[in-house]
């Protein structure tokens, strides 16, 4: 039997995932912060801010991305994904290139802070579901993690360009430079995002021996109909508040140690290089997000989430005892390969229990955990160190986080709760 070359609409799905993992990467510049706040903080510079002044942009900025996640999503969901994702690109490059005008930390948690994190919010909302509506449920996991992998990878190259950008032109250009590229990059990338055609049903690999060509059939065989919810249904199912929960604990966890890295190397190992960790951890942020994805197709995605969470949590039990440089990065390696676990398996979740029609309000709404978790994971950290005078003690809480987000974990069932329910033969709430 001769088969029939995949047609451009087959391949479309891998033309957006693309666009998708290059406005991520772009998305990133959110990473040049960290540089950025150091020179603003330099008590030998032009400056002269507080490091409590330096830090409040980004901690606005990460605020009005969640809160925007919500909206954005809703947004996506009713209007398609490339006016939502091009509108926060150009509110994203315009925040970054009015900062290069802000020289009060005030006007700075306006331009960076809110325009441009309402701009992050835009963008990332329409990155991951129109990509994986292109891809059959069981590679829901896999394209959800190449996605998301951009904002990670995105760290190991933003810092030293940054760095290098401050040392040549100074802070306000480099906002101007990075400000313009963002937004001819994320416009051009936009171009290529959209959702499938209606009735679109993505074609499930082919089974082994003769098929037919061309018959779309799912991946799983004998799974139900796919359960398809809007945001005011989800809220009423008990899952997304455990999903919530995990989201919360297990990202606050992860974030303590992002956010105190380098102060953890120099305290604990005498290591004045924390860029090492800083990167590593990066690096593995993003692999952990592949990787979970490829798993959690296989296992599901409770069972990917319970072994993520309870690794995490033998290596924040152990953190204390990393005194050596070498120790430190694996420590940090491995922070952030199961710190990266959660922006896929979370995603990916939701479209399994939910659907994906309304996955980008019903993912927004989850989202917002991980603005709950961007304060109490950095604060949990500073102010332990502040009270006892090392983290040993947010090591130890942290650990207890992931062990109650592992217990969460296991309360959740990997099939939709309509399919429990109607297997009992009940209708569900």
């Amino acid at each position: 039997m001769t088969t029939t070359p995949p047609t451009p609409v087959a391949n479309r799905g891998w033309l957006v995932m693309s666009a998708a993992v290059g406005i991520n990467l772009i998305l990133g510049s959110l990473y040049a912060w960290g540089v950025i706040a150091k020179v603003l903080a330099d008590p030998k510079g032009v400056w002269h801010w507080s490091k409590t002044d330096a830090s409040l942009p980004f901690t606005v900025s990460t605020a009005a991305f969640a809160v925007t996640m919500i909206f954005a999503g809703r947004a996506q969901d009713k209007l398609g994904p490339r006016g939502v994702a091009m509108l926060g690109g150009v509110m994203f490059g315009l925040g970054l290139f009015a900062s290069a005008f802000a020289k009060t930390p005030l006007l700075m948690m306006l331009t960076y802070g809110v325009i441009g994190g309402i701009g992050i919010g835009l963008c990332y909302s329409a990155t991951t579901p129109p990509a994986i509506k292109w891809f059959p449920p069981g590679k829901k996991g896999v394209i959800t993690g190449v996605v998301v992998s951009g904002v990670g990878l995105a760290a190991v190259y933003v810092s030293p360009l940054t760095q290098l950008l401050l040392e040549k032109t100074g802070v306000s250009q480099t906002f101007m430079i990075l400000g313009a590229g963002a937004i001819v990059l994320i416009i051009l990338f936009t171009q290529f995002l959209s959702n499938p055609p209606l009735g679109y049903v993505a074609a499930a690999p082919a089974a082994p021996g003769p098929a037919s060509v061309g018959a779309a059939a799912p991946a799983r065989p004998a799974a139900a109909p796919r359960v398809e919810l809007d945001w005011h249904e989800m809220l009423r199912r008990r899952r997304f508040y455990l999903l919530w929960a995990m989201f919360v604990l297990a990202a606050s966890a992860g974030l303590m140690i992002i956010a105190h890295v380098a102060i953890i190397a120099k305290e604990q190992a005498g290591w004045k290089w924390g860029f090492v960790p800083v990167a590593t951890l990066a690096i593995f942020n993003t692999l952990g997000r592949v990787m979970s994805g490829f798993f959690s197709d296989r296992f599901g995605r409770p069972r990917t989430m319970v072994l993520a969470f309870l690794l995490q949590a033998i290596n924040m039990c152990l953190f204390a005892r990393y005194t050596t440089p070498e120790l430190v990065v694996f420590g940090a390696a491995f922070a952030g390969l199961c710190y990266g676990t959660i922006f896929t398996l979370m995603p990916a979740a939701t479209a399994d229990f939910y659907g994906v029609r309304n996955l980008g309000v019903n993912y927004g709404l989850l989202f917002t955990a991980f603005g709950i978790a961007g304060i109490t994971g950095p604060l949990l950290g500073g102010k332990v160190r502040d009270l006892c005078g090392n983290y040993d003690a947010s090591y130890a809480i942290s650990a207890c986080m992931l062990l109650v987000a592992a217990i969460l974990a296991l309360c959740s069932d990997s099939r939709p709760e309509e399919s429990r329910v109607a297997a009992a033969g009940v209708k569900p709430a």
